[in-house]
């Protein structure tokens, strides 16, 4: 995969420019869909942009990208409206509303696709590319047309960041304010729509829903802020885009739309894995941790309450009698940890007690264990309060 390829080759260049405001545009507006738990909504909106495309080529008879990006975008529109519609003046919730919603506009859409390729008109050629997309049909006009109505979707998001903060976090407070909520959802909602209906020559409609969703599901678990999650998401959107396009230029066959989704899966992956607070390897690793410290501290009071009941706090004792005090195995491993901390110390008989530090440690637990044991004076003040008073009641 040669690099220089990108400044060199003008195709490659124009599809890695197209993928990169692809990535910024749907990463930063797929965020605020990921915490509003709408994911499946640019499923729905990507899959009724359909029949706009198909009916912006009747009307206009040409695949030139803005009216065709414009059709998509009152379908796509439309289909959201009609969602919000059924999910407010019916009994249907909202995951069906999406399915019957995505299911018609695109059978209806594939209905008009059908018709237009047997008319014959030798302009339908490529239409159906929009399904599955066709970066590699992309031009320079192709990409500042994305690039100016990218640019005009992110310049809103960015007018109405606090309003669409509120929206994402607690719109009853919004509404209690005087913010008109309703009117904010419809915006930012047509403002996903307009990054869906960017990316669907890249892409395509089946797959556009994950340019909307995995960015965003990505950063999400490498921050709890909003701002960085945003800047974030729309990094990975970027690192997705031109990635894709290198490598789908790399190899025979390779359609980059799909390159893209499984980039951006990649990336996704590897935050489920390795992101800090919410990696599954790091939490797996604190557990470990935390059950390590565990049979530590239970190691070291079990030889403290035997070592007691011998009358000696130094007095050994066999493996085996530790593992009978504490089932669940890794009493032996413990015991080595303990010994290269210099709590504990093997006898020449094989058995273990504690050493002077090990019996100052294990006083310290017990003690604390007792502590947080024990209610506190005023606890138990209050919980004799109702017997005292139903005593008097009773006299």
């Amino acid at each position: 995969m040669d690099l220089t390829l990108i400044f060199t080759d003008y195709t490659l260049r124009t599809v890695a420019l197209g993928a990169m405001v692809l990535g910024i545009v749907s990463g930063t507006l797929g965020s605020f869909a990921v915490l509003r738990r709408q994911a499946l909504l640019g499923d729905a909106m990507s899959h009724a942009a359909l029949p706009g495309v198909v009916l912006a080529f009747m009307i206009v008879g040409s695949k030139a990208l803005l009216p065709l990006m414009f059709g998509a975008l009152i379908s796509g529109w439309l289909g959201a409206l009609l969602v919000s519609n059924v999910v407010r003046h019916t009994r249907i919730k909202e995951d069906a509303a999406l399915g019957i919603v995505l299911s018609v506009f695109f059978g209806f859409g594939l209905l008009l696709l059908t018709y237009v390729q047997r008319q014959g008109n030798a302009q339908q050629a490529g239409l159906d590319k929009f399904l599955f997309g066709k970066a590699a049909a992309l031009v320079s006009q192709d990409v500042i047309t994305m690039g100016a109505v990218g640019a005009i979707a992110l310049l809103l998001m960015l007018l109405f960041w606090k309003e669409f903060k509120l929206l994402s976090f607690d719109p009853a407070y919004g509404a209690s304010l005087g913010f008109p909520m309703r009117l904010i959802d419809t915006l930012l909602t047509s403002l996903i729509v307009l990054a869906i209906v960017i990316g669907l020559q890249t892409v395509g409609v089946v797959l556009m829903s994950a340019m909307i969703v995995a960015p965003a599901a990505a950063a999400r678990q490498w921050t709890d802020r909003l701002d960085f999650m945003v800047a974030l998401s729309a990094l990975f959107g970027v690192i997705a885009g031109v990635v894709g396009a290198l490598v789908s230029s790399s190899g025979a066959g390779l359609s980059t739309g799909p390159v893209i989704v499984l980039v951006i899966s990649v990336i996704v992956l590897i935050s489920m894995l390795l992101a800090p607070n919410r990696g599954l390897f790091w939490e797996w690793w604190r557990q470990r941790r935390n059950r390590q410290q565990l049979r530590v501290s239970a190691v070291l009071t079990d030889l403290h309450t035997l070592a007691t009941a011998h009358g000696d706090l130094y007095h050994a004792h066999p493996v085996g009698t530790l593992r009978a005090a504490r089932p669940g195995g890794g009493v032996r491993r413990t015991l080595r940890v303990l010994s290269e901390q210099g709590l504990v110390r093997e006898s020449d008989k094989g058995e273990w007690g504690l050493t002077e530090a090990g019996l100052a440690e294990a006083e310290r637990l017990l003690a604390a264990e007792s502590t947080t044991d024990s209610p506190p004076e005023a606890e138990i003040a209050t919980a004799s309060e109702p017997r005292r008073d139903a005593v008097l009641d009773a006299k």
